[in-house]
């Protein structure tokens, strides 16, 4: 898990009051500023890390308790006198601490599991457990999206479930292709400049994905054009095939063209990781990595693909998604 980077500094303290009755509307209150993950300090008075995307949160909290006939208001500040930084950070990472109890007992059980797959025992049932394991996942995602100092709860889970997820893989054979990855030559992006990228019509995920990269990461002056697949060995010596195949970049063994692209221009960035797992899993479909946003992405690109003129702009709006997806995982 990394360390997630503070966007602005300081603390916002949030107070209200509501009317006694209905107790309903003191408890939806609180519903929502739990699942934003602020921390109640005293009574009615809560605090979250400033952000921007908090501070527009708690504003229309504070429109919506007026509506209840109650009062409430939100203060920004750099620091509270009464506590230092350390020790508010230690109390939402306490709070955090019991939100994952439930999903380190979930993965209690599935860990012992696995354990008696180990021993050889013949009864477990595979496919049930990866099911359990992408609601832990679901639960363990919800919860780390307001670990906002990553926990140390949080980062010994998130890497059990790594190991839960290595351990499936294995045993369902996917370690075969991992111990002789696929053969893939080292290429020079200096020998891939402003080059026309080819590709089959009707562009979606994987296709989009790569374009994105090669324009982000490879060839900054790519010109991207689309044949019909029987075409394709047709194109000129300047052009570059890809996600075709017999093209030059395009599946090899279990990898996407998305993953073979960073794999041949030896590409390490972190988000980078992050999209190919969505992209495997969305082009794949073999549920290597159950990326949780792997399903809203699609949906996007699915839009994308019905709504478009033609292929250019289908294109252009999918590469947009991928570049806001990796500001969005950039840490």
């Amino acid at each position: 898990m990394q360390k997630k980077e503070r966007k602005g500094s300081g603390w916002l303290i949030f107070f209200y009051t509501v009317p006694s009755r209905p107790v309903s509307n003191r408890m939806k209150v609180w519903r929502k500023l739990n699942k934003a993950g602020a921390v109640q300090m005293k009574g009615a008075v809560y605090i979250l890390p400033f952000t921007e995307e908090h501070y527009e949160f708690l504003q229309w909290l504070v429109a919506e308790i007026a509506g209840m006939k109650g009062e409430a208001a939100v203060v920004s500040t750099e620091k509270i006198d009464t506590m230092k930084d350390a020790e508010l950070i230690a109390l939402f990472n306490r709070q955090r601490a019991n939100d994952y109890q439930s999903t380190g007992k979930a993965l209690d059980d599935l860990e012992r599991r696995l354990r008696s797959i180990q021993k050889g025992a013949k009864t477990q049932n595979v496919k049930g457990i990866s099911a359990q394991l992408d609601k832990i996942l679901k639960t363990f995602e919800d919860v780390k999206q307001r670990d906002f100092f990553s926990s140390t709860e949080g980062q010994a889970l998130d890497g059990r479930i790594g190991q839960v997820r290595e351990f499936l893989k294995t045993y369902s054979g996917a370690v075969a292709t991992k111990e002789r990855p696929a053969a893939i030559t080292t290429r020079n992006p200096e020998d891939y400049q402003g080059k026309t990228w080819i590709t089959r019509k009707r562009p979606f995920i994987d296709r989009m994905a790569s374009a994105w990269l090669i324009m982000k990461f490879i060839d900054k002056s790519a010109v991207f054009d689309f044949m019909n697949e029987e075409d394709v060995n047709a194109a000129g010596k300047d052009s570059v095939v890809f996600d075709v195949r017999g093209g030059e970049f395009t599946h090899i063994g279990d990898l996407c063209t998305f993953e073979v692209l960073i794999r041949s221009f030896s590409l390490k960035e972190v988000a980078l990781k992050r999209i190919a797992e969505i992209v495997h899993d969305l082009d794949m479909k073999d549920e290597k990595y159950t990326a949780a946003e792997a399903k809203g992405i699609e949906d996007i690109l699915s839009g994308i693909r019905k709504t478009a003129r033609d292929d250019h702009e289908m294109l252009e709006k999918g590469i947009s998604v991928f570049e806001m997806l990796y500001a969005a995982k950039t840490p």
